[in-house]
């Protein structure tokens, strides 16, 4: 068994945050770990160079690509520098390592392996998006990205209606007017939410509202990295809801494309009951 400061054989592997958007925002830290890393792994290699040049700092040691597409087959390469008593250094393009970004597989192998894993600490656009929302942040939960198919989308959302917690999401601007759309028809039009746009660079932008309203201003386009957060759902009387309502929610959702499958998790999410309870007011309505 490893303790967590890792074995005393063997180097370290370092996860930095790297600035959302400001460069000032970085760590003092960030700095000295560029200038003394061994190895440095970088999402992309030419981010790292501009974030290096932006501190004012060099970076002697070797420069490796380590991304979404090539993470499997470098990690046994790091690993293996990481057990020569390297230090390596792994940044991202903006935030921390492995949240939703490049950096699981290494840490895991790092662990496994017995090899110290330590942090310099960043920003992040998950707490700076949950700090300006205006939303309740005493619980939160972070989800990263939706699925990119609809199917897949709607079943996820599903899941998450009743969540009573905050929750956090990151998305492609693309994707942004459609992923807003589908939260507005699984949470309630009106549930309310923040769209943070650029946060911490020259166009920042926070849009407060309903998911309905903000999934229309969103129809027209939005550039720039986006991070939402929809407040959790509100708290619901048990029992509230009759059968027959509730087999007349899941017929109204198939009509719209739904599974029942879909169907029945998505009304048992929004009218916090077991899935059961609604798979079986939907047996009954179907014998009357």
């Amino acid at each position: 068994m490893t303790g967590q400061g890792g074995t005393d054989a063997g180097g370290v592997l370092v996860l930095a945050g790297t600035p959302i958007g400001d460069y000032a925002d970085a760590a003092p830290r960030l700095a000295t770990e560029l200038a003394g890393a061994d190895v440095v792994a970088a999402e992309d290699t030419r981010r790292l160079r501009r974030l290096a040049a932006g501190l004012g700092v060099e970076v002697p040691g070797r420069v490796v690509s380590y991304f979404e597409g090539n993470e499997a087959g470098r990690t046994p390469e790091l690993l293996e520098a990481l057990t020569a008593g390297a230090r390596v250094l792994l940044v991202t393009d903006a935030g921390m390592p492995s949240v939703s970004d490049p950096g699981f597989r290494l840490v895991a192998a790092a662990v496994t392996a017995g090899i110290r894993v330590t942090v310099v600490p960043g920003p992040s656009a998950v707490l700076a998006a949950l700090a300006v929302s205006g939303l309740p942040v005493d619980r939160f939960c972070f989800e990263g990205f939706l699925p990119r198919k609809a199917g897949e989308r709607r079943a996820r959302l599903a899941e998450l209606a009743a969540e009573p917690r905050t929750s956090v999401y990151f998305e492609a601007p693309h994707r942004l007017a459609e992923s807003l759309a589908a939260m507005a028809e699984a949470f309630g039009a009106d549930r309310r939410a923040a769209v943070c746009r650029e946060l911490t660079k020259t166009y920042e932008e926070v849009r407060r509202g309903g998911l309905a309203e903000l999934a229309a201003w969103a129809a027209d386009g939005v550039r720039g990295e986006i991070t939402v957060v929809v407040a959790g759902a509100p708290p619901v009387e048990a029992g509230a809801v009759e059968p027959a309502e509730l087999a007349a929610r899941v017929a109204d959702r198939e009509a719209a494309g739904e599974t029942r499958k879909e169907a029945i998790a998505a009304v048992a999410a929004a009218a916090g009951l077991p899935k059961r309870d609604v798979f079986d007011a939907v047996v009954a309505a179907k014998r009357r």
